[in-house]
Parts: C-alpha cells; sequence; structure tokens
C-alpha cells in the first residue's frame, strides 16, 4: 500500500476504522524528513494491511499542535484505535520493521487493561 495523506479531515476515522495505523509528521523544508520518506514508503510496500500515513506539518498546523508534535520527523503508532508508540526522530529500515513486529505483538487486551488501571489512579 501505498502512503496516504492524513489531514484533521481524515485522522479519526482513519485511526478507528484500522487495525494499525503509522503516521510520519514531517515537512517539506526538514532534511532527515526527505532522507526518512523513501524509508517509510518502502516498508509500507511491504505491509499492505497496514496504513501508513504522512502528515504535514505546515500544511496541518492544528493537528500537529494537537498531537504534541515538537519536532520532526516524529513517528505515531495507533492500533485498535490506541496510541501505542510516538518518537521523534528518522528510524532505519531494520528499525522500522522491528517496531512494526513489536507493534504486531501487542497484547491489546493487555494494553487496554493497563490504560484503564492509569485512568483510575
Amino acid at each position: 500500500m501505498t502512503t496516504v495523506t492524513i489531514t484533521n479531515d481524515n485522522l479519526e476515522s482513519t485511526i478507528t476504522s484500522n487495525d494499525i495505523v503509522i503516521l510520519d509528521f514531517w515537512a517539506a523544508w526538514c532534511g532527515p524528513c526527505q532522507q526518512f520518506a523513501p524509508i517509510f514508503e518502502a516498508v509500507s510496500e511491504k505491509h499492505p494491511g497496514i496504513v501508513f500515513g504522512k502528515v504535514d506539518t505546515e500544511d496541518q498546523q492544528q493537528l500537529a499542535a494537537a498531537a504534541s508534535i515538537t519536532s520532526i520527523p516524529t513517528l505515531m503508532i495507533f492500533r485498535d484505535g490506541i496510541p501505542v508508540f510516538s518518537q521523534p526522530g528518522a528510524l532505519p529500515a531494520s528499525a522500522l520493521e522491528s517496531l512494526i513486529t513489536q507493534v504486531q505483538g501487542l497484547d491489546m487486551d493487555e494494553v487496554r487493561k493497563a490504560m484503564a488501571e492509569q485512568s483510575a489512579q
């Protein structure tokens, strides 16, 4: 699957209607973002069941602010509509592949239980 453009208009529906969504927050003027873009695209081709979305922080400033993006590129991953990863910095393909494997292996019942316990405190 090729990457999709994520905006304020389609963010929520994309996250809630897909099992795993990986977002790349980027900007055209950002050198590391430009270096990471082909890696993100190549890895997306290997995982047709995962949505790989790109958020242009210049065009979607409100969305970037709502996601508390302070550094780009930033990678965010959602599983079952729940944010499970967020980290600034470009990754090599092997690290991105490893991250995908880890997210696929998450026990989401355990994640939901941990979240419920945290919010109860």
